[in-house]
């Protein structure tokens, strides 16, 4: 197996293939080294020397550019490397069938879809495959491990995906017992660790648990995805204070997975301060999933630009908007 290194990029954690130079790292990240600047460890790099400064376990570089008068009006996230514009991600489950996923996730404005990895119906060469439908050229496919009860498991299916698609980005889940759907925290972990090492770069659903998620993010986690309620229940974020102290302690991307119901859900979640939200029953299991689909796009846009704008405080009397001198 080729060698890895971690590095941090621009503050986030990633592993490169060893040996590793400023040249190809850029590279790898699909830019063009004469628009950007290079720092290593807060040393300037020169550009002549990219090919000639070699990288070390742990280094921290930042990759700089020209913006246009310092806006952010694309307020885009980034998990391991990779930056996306969309903070919706959807699944692919319990749509009545392809074309009518496919549709929803047009409506969403989602760039990433999850995918479950199950065995190909070798006994019918003609039945419809999600590829047909959703193209993995176009979205990002973030393969996941619903219904893996044990490390094991989840290890083997992320291999065979990462076989079949060549995915690196992928979602982990261990679940404790089918009746609640919550994660085996324990098992969780571990698989974090192996995945990770084994060069995946994993985005974990986890308990809402501030300590759990700070394990998960030492085990090597590229993203924290807190339950806001089971999964497939619909009943909103129920712990809106761990979902924010999860937001405030941790050093990568935190998404609430589980849970949303409605559009209000969402919004809540990136008032939160969250980077994004994954939901799947909320628009599967809706009256008009297309319609519904839509209504998530806006409400996770509006939350975001609550979250940055900054609300109000809260008081505990009334406080007139008018004036109350002068009065007729």
């Amino acid at each position: 197996m080729t060698s890895q290194i971690s590095v941090t990029v621009n503050g986030e954690p990633r592993r490169v293939p060893a040996p590793a130079t400023v040249a190809s790292l850029v590279s790898s990240l699909g830019i063009d080294p004469a628009k950007v600047a290079v720092e290593r460890n807060l040393e300037i790099v020169p550009k002549s020397t990219y090919a000639a400064v070699s990288l070390s376990e742990g280094d921290a570089l930042e990759v700089v550019h020209f913006v246009g008068g310092g806006q952010d009006d694309d307020d885009g996230w980034t998990v391991a490397g990779r930056t996306f514009k969309s903070r919706l991600i959807v699944g692919t489950g319990k749509y009545k069938d392809f074309a009518q996923n496919a549709a929803a996730l047009e409506a969403s404005g989602a760039e990433i879809v999850t995918v479950a990895v199950r065995r190909v119906n070798v006994s019918d060469r003609n039945a419809p495959m999600l590829t047909d439908f959703i193209d993995p050229k176009k979205f990002t496919y973030l393969p996941n491990t619903a219904g893996c009860f044990t490390a094991e498991d989840a290890i083997r299916t992320l291999r065979l995906a990462r076989e079949a698609g060549g995915w690196n980005l992928v979602k982990l889940e261990v679940l404790g017992e089918a009746k609640t759907l919550y994660p085996d925290m324990m098992e969780t972990i571990r698989a974090t660790e192996i995945l990770a090492r084994d060069g995946f770069d994993v985005m974990v659903y986890c308990v809402d648990d501030p300590i759990g998620a700070k394990r998960l993010e030492d085990a090597g986690a590229v993203a924290i995805m807190p339950l806001g309620a089971p999964i497939g229940s619909g009943l909103g974020i129920q712990n809106q204070v761990t979902i924010r102290l999860i937001v405030e302690g941790a050093k990568v991307p935190v998404l609430v997975d589980a849970g949303v119901g409605t559009a209000s859900d969402a919004a809540v979640a990136m008032e939160l301060g969250c980077d994004g939200v994954l939901m799947n029953t909320a628009i599967a299991e809706a009256k008009d999933p297309v319609r519904m689909a839509q209504a998530m796009k806006l409400a996770v846009e509006a939350g975001r630009l609550a979250y940055r704008s900054g609300r109000m405080a809260k008081r505990k009397y009334a406080d007139p908007s008018s004036p109350l001198g002068g009065l007729i």
